[in-house]
């Protein structure tokens, strides 16, 4: 279980007279200190959001430049806003840094949407010369503005969408790629050395995809930049990797995916039982052998999203599912009944349960996992007492 999520506020009456105390009147000295106190009130008592943490250490540097005389301390404030900044970026990158290989710091802050220059700005504060007084008062500026729209204005009012971040790009292209590659290969054993630096790439692209889909998470489950990402227990599964995986399984078991598009090759000649042919075996299994070693609880969630789709009504030619339904479709693309796509991923879920315990170093987690796979099958599409039996099963 999730625990609370832990805040210094009492309730939202006092953040708000916080952000007033900011934002009210720029020039306000006198205000921002009354900000500035209550900040590091919160900080003795609870450890802050990052978001307040960068406030609080923005606006002591703010400060400190209204009340000393410049011309004598101009390097020491020019190293305060200097870490300020640097702080505020690294405090928003560094746990997003996901996956198995690492991202760019360009790269992620152009998804949470952080001004490009400010990642520059870091750079040559720390490993370059220290960029001028007037230029880094620019940036504490721009900094608060992006807190302000970012974290203080979605948090006081759930209901105002954050700064809009670079949408997360889409995954079917590079399965597709990976899927061509594949496929060449076991046409051709000759081409395997050939392509291989080319799989292996696409492969990392898939990894990074994951990585992406953790940082736009929050957004999509409507949060902010993700400031409320850390779990306070360290067994939870991380809810940014669950949706990540939710994606990933929503698209693998799309049609052209691990369901071929033709018919033809989703079963086996004279096939009978749940099992998957062998040219898709040999183009999927290294792709699937490869995230779950990186994430162990991949089959469930696969295993989720297929059970998903065969409990769904079965279309008849007498419309009887269309009245179970919620709702009707009236248009002519509506989803019709599809039987070997039902069987093949299926087979895909036997398949599933089967091996999802090969690649785990934990014996007890695989089997764990394997146990919690079944489970959602049965709970899912076994039989219910209080329906007639319309799934697919």
């Amino acid at each position: 279980m999730r625990l609370p999520r832990r805040v210094p506020w009492q309730d939202l009456s006092e953040l708000e007279q916080v952000c007033s105390w900011i934002y009210a009147d720029e020039n306000d000295l006198q205000a921002k200190r009354l900000a500035v106190n209550r900040l590091a009130a919160w900080k003795a008592a609870v450890p802050l959001p990052h978001a307040l943490e960068s406030a609080h250490a923005v606006l002591s540097v703010i400060l400190q430049d209204g009340t000393s005389a410049t011309s004598s301390s101009s390097l020491s404030l020019r190293m305060s806003y200097a870490s300020a900044i640097i702080r505020l970026v690294n405090g928003l990158v560094d746990p997003l840094q996901l996956g198995a290989y690492a991202r760019s710091i360009n790269s992620i802050a152009q998804q949470l949407g952080l001004p490009a220059w400010f990642v520059e700005l870091r750079h040559a504060a720390t490993h370059e010369d220290l960029p001028s007084l007037e230029v880094l008062r620019d940036a504490a500026r721009e900094a608060m503005g992006w807190l302000l729209h970012n974290y203080f204005l979605p948090t006081l009012n759930p209901s105002t969408p954050a700064a809009p971040a670079q949408p997360l790009r889409p995954l079917a292209p590079l399965l597709k790629q990976y899927k061509t590659l594949m496929k060449a290969t076991t046409r051709d054993a000759t081409l395997r050395v050939t392509y291989r630096a080319e799989i292996t790439k696409n492969m990392r692209e898939i990894e990074r995809w994951i990585a992406e889909a953790k940082v736009a998470s929050a957004s999509a489950m409507g949060g902010g930049a993700g400031w409320d990402d850390a779990q306070e227990d360290g067994d939870e599964e991380d809810v940014r990797e669950r949706w990540a995986l939710d994606q990933l399984a929503d698209v693998l078991i799309q049609r052209g995916m691990l369901v071929p598009l033709s018919k033809k090759k989703r079963v086996s000649p004279g096939q009978t039982g749940l099992a998957l042919p062998r040219s898709a075996l040999l183009i999927w299994t290294p792709l699937l052998t490869h995230l779950q070693s990186l994430h162990p609880t991949l089959p469930l969630y696969l295993v989720s999203a297929i059970t998903a789709h065969l409990s769904r009504p079965v279309p008849t030619s007498d419309g009887s599912a269309a009245f179970q339904a919620e709702t009707v479709s009236l248009t002519e693309d509506a989803p019709k009944a599809d039987p070997s796509y039902d069987l093949c991923v299926a087979s895909w879920a036997k398949w599933l349960v089967d091996n999802c315990t090969t690649e785990s170093a934990d014996a007890d987690e695989a089997e764990d996992i394997r146990e919690s796979a079944i489970v959602r099958i049965v709970s899912t599409l076994g039989p219910d007492p209080l329906t007639s039996g319309s799934s697919k099963a």
